[in-house]
């Protein structure tokens, strides 16, 4: 796991750590030492921590005018145990709305496992972005992390299953992905919030 970095090449267009509205505003990531682990695996010091020893982040793009953001995690999603959901909707989420960021795009495809718990979060988070025109969207979860998100119900609040895989989403430009998502959300019958 130490290996997989978060995608990079959009930096030249958005850095958190140089986003004063981002919640990782001034974070410094030394690239030589490894401290950051996912159990007993050290992952790369790209990766973000948010309060989960399970589950790290890392906030690829915002476009405030535009209102959305593409987060990529790594790890496992743990809101049984560790309240992940918590976390990262109290960390990240709740300041990335309270700067007008409506539409929210999660690139799950290095997320192992996935652990629910209940749905409150995930609805309040879907209160919160609805009547703005907003929606979130798990984007390339593998099969039997679709399969533990289904049996939490989130398909209620969350948009994700076998038709948002964007397997090629690395050599798209940010608003590309975010029209790609858009245009799977029209030809899915079980989108929400669109």
């Amino acid at each position: 796991m130490h290996d997989i970095e978060p995608y990079f090449r959009w930096r030249d267009r958005y850095n958190a750590a140089e986003d004063e509205k981002s919640p990782f505003y001034g974070r410094q990531h030394d690239e030589f030492m490894y401290t950051q682990k996912v159990y007993n695996y050290f992952i790369h010091p790209q990766w973000e921590f948010f309060g989960s020893s399970t589950l790290y982040l890392k906030v690829l793009f915002v476009d405030y005018n535009a209102g959305f953001a593409i987060i990529e995690f790594i790890g496992e999603w743990n809101d049984t145990l560790h309240n992940d959901i918590m976390e990262l909707k109290r960390e990240v989420i709740d300041l990335l709305i309270r700067e007008e960021v409506y539409k929210f795009i999660l690139i799950t495809e290095n997320v192992y496992n996935f652990h629910g718990s209940d749905d409150s979060y995930y609805e309040e988070w879907w209160d919160d972005v609805k009547d703005d025109g907003g929606w979130i969207c798990v984007l390339n979860p593998l099969k039997h992390v679709m399969e533990e998100m289904e049996q939490t119900r989130l398909q209620f609040y969350v948009n994700f299953g076998p038709d948002f895989i964007i397997d090629n989403w690395r050599v798209l430009k940010p608003e590309h992905v975010l029209k790609a998502v858009e245009l799977l959300m029209l030809e899915s019958g079980k989108q929400i919030g669109y």
